[in-house]
């Protein structure tokens, strides 16, 4: 039987043949933590697995930065030499927490890559965090040891942490040369067991550690995978997954995200793709340097890098051709700065991808391309493989097509829960294992559109930003009675951080020293940029709680 020659029914006959009975995808359903759902049935189950298998890759460029070249035969011989370090030197072994603090290195990658071939949980600290946010965390996670850049070491030794550190620039090293040689470690894991552990704002205040697990992060794996044998087929090639991937991807976010671990270091190793690494903050002469460099194929950035390179005056003098694939994350983006990119940006015309994850789901929830996203403006798409997505009312009763509700949804994708934090994981997840993401949508026609953010959550760029954390903050400042701080917009960020601030009867402070008072306790894009400076009380309802919707800026 030919193919059909309409791209839906192509896309239909495409996806059927991948994911059916004997396609390499093939969906099945299966038990996962007591609930049954789609899973592919021939899916890897250990992360640390990826790293072994890494090695029919050979010499090819797995990790790129501007200034060095990682083949995946050397990655794995400096795991393998990592993780036996920890090991031995180190007494790290199933279970434990290894600390990450750095900014995005190779480093970054193969320390990650060793907790997972010890069995071991990887902890991805915020690297914009200051020593009372790094504090908190080493306490919640109790690493048995912290790997860490010059720079951040020295805000470890400020939190007076008695965990060892390990530098990136002198102890790695030394540490990969001593055990050069050694033979991978094996260790028995179950697809469920626990993997990494990524901080994501709290409405409570402090940061929670998703919990994610081996089977989440192969899982993205075999989505990716997928995706490249749906890519392939449209493009007339076959898909071979013995042969390592030609396309070049750039890792602009930090790796203490999913956007750029789960999503984009992980698979690779699978596919044998490269990835260029953009060390350090943004810089867009820096990046374009790269596109054109690394003939780079595929970028997923956040809105706010997008919107540098719009107002990039000589962006035109770089050659971006090699760009096949263009995707908005971490932040949401309106469809006019959609215009506006595939206005200035060839590469944005045909492949611009929008999608809609949570730090909770691993990876995308639903994605939308570019037809798509032309023929149906504010779409974030259906959901991706094997994701289900309900939209709920508030007593958590299924809401048909058209109306809004929370958005809910179970997949292989969903976290195991929250870090040591039992009743934020009953909060969001129930019995049947599925996650309530405090959004709010409509599903019209199958796709997603969102209405409406988590309560109160301000999101400037791809950071998540929770007021309360703030509010506490300058509530221990003796001059403020009470404060409030929401989202407001911004250009380039899509939001920033605004305070209301009730100053106590009797006292006197100013925007500066509130600042400053901050800047010693919050990292750099939690601080407000904006101030309202007042004697009058906030707006509460009959229970005394703050009404946010009634504040002025």
């Amino acid at each position: 039987m030919s193919a059909p020659t309409d791209p839906q029914l192509f896309l239909e006959h495409v996806v059927s043949t991948l994911t059916g009975p004997g396609g390499p995808f093939e969906i099945v359903e299966e038990d996962v933590l007591g609930a049954r759902m789609p899973v592919m049935r021939n899916r890897g189950r250990a992360v640390g697995e990826l790293v072994a298998d890494s090695l029919r890759w050979g010499d090819r460029d797995y990790l790129v930065t501007t200034d060095r070249r990682v083949s995946f035969r050397e990655h794995h011989d400096q795991v393998a030499a990592l993780a036996t370090a920890l090991r031995e030197r180190y007494d790290v072994g199933k279970g434990d927490r290894v600390a990450i603090l750095a900014a995005n290195t190779p480093e970054w990658v193969s320390t990650f890559f060793a907790a997972q071939t010890l069995g071991a949980i990887a902890v991805g600290l915020n690297g914009w965090w200051v020593p009372r946010e790094v504090q908190y965390a080493l306490e919640h996670s109790t690493p048995t040891v912290v790997v860490a850049d010059a720079k951040r070491a020295q805000i470890l030794a400020e939190t007076g942490t008695d965990v060892p550190v390990l530098t990136m620039e002198h102890d790695l090293p030394a540490l990969v040369a001593e055990f050069a040689g050694s033979p991978l470690p094996q260790v028995q894991i179950d697809e469920d067991d626990p993997s990494t552990i990524l901080y994501t704002s709290g409405t409570s205040g402090r940061p929670k550690g998703a919990l994610h697990s081996h089977r989440n992060l192969m899982a993205v794996v075999d989505y990716h995978k997928f995706n490249d044998a749906l890519g392939a087929s449209f493009t007339g090639r076959e898909y071979d997954p013995s042969e390592p991937s030609p396309l070049r991807y750039l890792l602009t976010s930090p790796l203490f995200h999913i956007a750029s671990l789960h999503n984009l270091v992980v698979p690779r190793l699978a596919t044998g793709s490269a990835v260029i690494v953009n060390e350090g903050a943004f810089d867009a002469d820096t990046v374009l340097g790269l596109i054109e460099r690394e003939h780079i194929t595929n970028w997923g950035a956040v809105p706010t890098m997008a919107a540098r390179l719009l107002e990039h005056p000589d962006v035109d003098r770089y050659d971006l051709s090699s760009l096949s694939a263009f995707a908005l994350a971490s932040a949401p983006s309106s469809t006019a700065f959609k215009e506006r990119l595939k206005d200035k940006f060839a590469f944005a015309r045909e492949a611009l991808v929008d999608s809609y994850g949570l730090t909770e789901c691993s990876t995308a929830i639903a994605a939308a391309a570019g037809p798509e996203l032309e023929h149906f403006p504010g779409t974030l798409g259906k959901p991706i493989i094997t994701v289900s997505l309900e939209i709920r009312d508030p007593a958590g009763e299924w809401l048909p097509d058209g109306e809004e509700g929370e958005v809910c949804v179970r997949s292989p994708f969903v976290m195991l829960g929250y870090w040591n934090d039992d009743a934020a994981t009953k909060s969001a997840i129930d019995k049947g294992r599925w996650l309530r993401t405090g959004d709010y949508g409509v599903v019209e026609n199958g796709r997603l559109r969102l209405t409406g953010r988590r309560s109160d959550l301000i999101l400037r760029g791809g950071e998540n930003i929770y007021p309360t954390e703030i509010e506490q903050t300058l509530d221990e400042h003796p001059a403020v009675a009470e404060c409030a701080v929401i989202g407001a917009p911004n250009e380039e960020f899509g939001q920033e951080v605004a305070a209301v601030v009730v100053v106590k009867d009797g006292a006197d402070v100013t925007e500066d020293e509130l600042h400053s008072f901050a800047k010693e306790r919050l990292s750099y894009f939690k601080i407000p940029t904006r101030w309202r400076l007042t004697r009058e009380l906030l707006p509460r309802n009959a229970t005394g709680k703050m009404i946010r919707r009634q504040i002025e800026l």
